[in-house]
C-alpha cells in the first residue's frame, strides 16, 4: 500500500457536547466503514483525541473528523433549598381545626425586590390562626401555609424591628390591584425561623419592649387599640364595657383603657379572669350577662353571638358598639334591631389597624410602661400546645412563640 500522506497540523477545535477533543488528522486508503476509538484509525478517516470515534468513509482523507464517543449530557445541578422550621396549615377542617396543624421543615423565603427578610425571634398566636385552620379567608389551594400574623425579630441588617401584618394596605409591595390582605391569607406567616414582608411592613422596634412583647402588639393589641380610639372615638372618663374578658384583644382593651383614663367594666364566665380584669384595671368586672351598674359609652366586642343582646343593651343612648370578632359565632339569636334604631346606636366593624396607628401603640406603650399581658411563652416546637390553649379558651392574655 502506499505511504500515508503527511497528517495535517491545525487548531484543536471542540466537540458539540463539550466532551471530546479531536486534532486534526492524516487519511490513509481505506475501507468503507472502518471505525477506531481514541486515536489514530488503521484505516478511512484519522481521528485522534479523547471521547472521538473515526468513521471510514473508503478512499484517502486528508482531514480527520471528530464525533463523541460518550455523549452523556450533564446532569442539572438542583437548586440548594434552604429549609427552616415552621408551624403550618397542611389541611382545613372547620370542625377540628387543629386537625390540620403540622410542624415541620418548610422552604425558607427568598428575597424579592421591595421585600425585607426578618429573622423571627418571638410570634404570637390569634384566634386568627385557628380561623385560617378552619379555611376562613385560606382556601385549600394557597396550602401549606405557615401560620402566624405578629412577630418581632432582626432584619437583614440586624436592626430590630416589629411587623406590620397587612399586607397592601397602601400598595407597597404588592401589585396594584391587589386587596388588602393579612398575612397567612396570601403570604407565608411568622410561626418560623424566618419571614418576608413588604420593607414598607417593617417598623422599629422599641429598646424598652422586649421580643416577646412587641411581638403581642401588631394584631390583638393593635385591633384594641383602634377599637377604642378611632372607632369608639372614646375620650378620658368615658365609659367603656370589654366583653369575654381573658382574649388576647379584650385584656389589651382593659389595659390601654386604664391607662388612657377610660372606666372600664369587663365580663368574664370565669371568676379567676374576673379577678385578673380587676387586677389590670378594671373598675368593676361581672359574669358574662349580667347588669352593669350604668349604661356604657362604648362596648368593645369580639365574642360574637353569645354576648351580642348584652353588649347593645349595655349601651346608653347614642353609644357605640365596635366589633372585631365573633368567637362564639356570627349569629345572635336576638340582633336588637329596634333597640339599636330607637336609641340611635352605632355599630362599628373593625378589623386590624393602620401602620400608623401601629407606631403609636409602639410608642404608646414606650413611654407610659404599659405592656402587653402574656399568658405563656413556648418553643416554637410546642407550637401545637399554644394552640391548643387558645382553642380551649384558658388563657388569660397572649401566647407567645419564640424560635430560641
Amino acid at each position: 500500500p502506499p505511504a500515508p500522506p503527511p497528517a495535517l497540523k491545525g487548531p484543536r477545535p471542540q466537540t458539540p457536547d463539550g466532551l471530546g477533543v479531536c486534532a486534526w488528522a492524516g487519511g490513509v486508503p481505506g475501507r468503507a466503514g472502518g471505525v477506531g476509538l481514541g486515536g489514530e484509525v488503521p484505516d478511512g478517516l484519522g481521528v485522534r483525541g479523547r471521547a472521538g470515534i473515526g468513521k471510514g468513509g473508503g478512499g484517502e482523507t486528508q482531514q480527520g473528523v471528530c464525533h463523541s464517543a460518550v455523549s452523556f449530557p450533564r446532569p442539572a445541578v438542583p437548586p440548594i433549598v434552604k429549609v427552616m422550621f415552621a408551624a403550618y396549615a397542611a389541611r382545613i377542617d372547620p370542625d377540628h381545626p387543629l386537625d390540620g396543624l403540622e410542624l415541620g421543615d418548610r422552604p425558607a423565603p427568598e428575597a424579592r425586590p421591595g421585600w425585607a427578610t426578618v429573622d423571627v425571634r418571638a410570634a404570637s398566636l390569634n384566634h386568627h390562626d385557628l380561623w385560617s385552620l378552619r379555611g376562613v379567608g385560606l382556601p385549600e389551594d394557597r396550602l401549606p401555609m405557615i401560620l402566624g400574623c405578629d412577630a418581632a425579630g432582626v432584619d437583614a441588617d440586624g436592626n430590630e424591628v416589629v411587623l406590620h401584618s397587612v399586607i397592601g394596605q397602601t400598595g407597597h409591595g404588592v401589585g396594584p390591584k391587589e386587596p388588602r390582605s393579612i398575612l397567612t391569607e396570601r403570604y407565608q406567616g411568622t410561626f418560623a425561623e424566618q419571614v418576608a414582608v413588604p420593607a414598607w411592613n417593617v417598623l422599629p422596634k422599641p429598646k424598652e419592649l422586649s421580643f416577646a412583647e412587641a411581638a403581642c402588639l401588631p394584631t390583638a393589641w393593635l385591633t384594641a387599640y383602634r377599637m377604642l380610639f378611632t372607632n369608639a372615638g372614646v375620650r378620658p372618663g368615658d365609659s367603656v364595657l370589654v366583653q369575654g374578658a381573658g382574649g388576647g384583644v379584650a385584656t389589651a382593651a382593659i389595659v390601654l383603657g386604664k391607662a388612657a383614663g377610660l372606666r372600664v367594666f369587663a365580663t368574664s364566665r370565669d371568676e379567676a379572669k374576673r379577678k385578673r380584669a380587676l387586677e389590670l384595671g378594671a373598675v368593676e368586672a361581672v359574669e358574662s350577662g349580667a347588669r352593669l351598674p350604668q349604661r356604657v359609652d362604648a362596648v368593645i366586642e369580639t365574642v360574637g353571638a353569645a354576648t351580642w343582646s348584652h353588649s347593645v343593651k349595655s349601651l346608653r343612648p347614642g353609644g357605640t358598639l365596635v366589633i372585631s370578632g365573633a368567637t362564639s359565632g356570627d349569629r345572635p339569636s336576638h340582633a336588637e334591631l329596634t333597640r339599636i334604631f330607637f336609641l340611635e346606636l352605632k355599630v362599628v366593624g373593625s378589623t386590624m389597624g393602620t401602620k400608623d396607628e401601629l407606631e403609636d401603640l409602639l410608642s404608646f406603650c414606650a413611654t407610659t410602661g404599659v405592656r402587653p399581658v402574656i399568658d405563656e411563652v413556648l418553643p416554637l416546637d410546642r407550637a401545637r400546645e399554644g394552640f391548643e390553649r387558645l382553642e380551649s379558651g384558658d388563657q388569660f392574655g397572649k401566647i407567645v412563640l419564640t424560635t430560641s
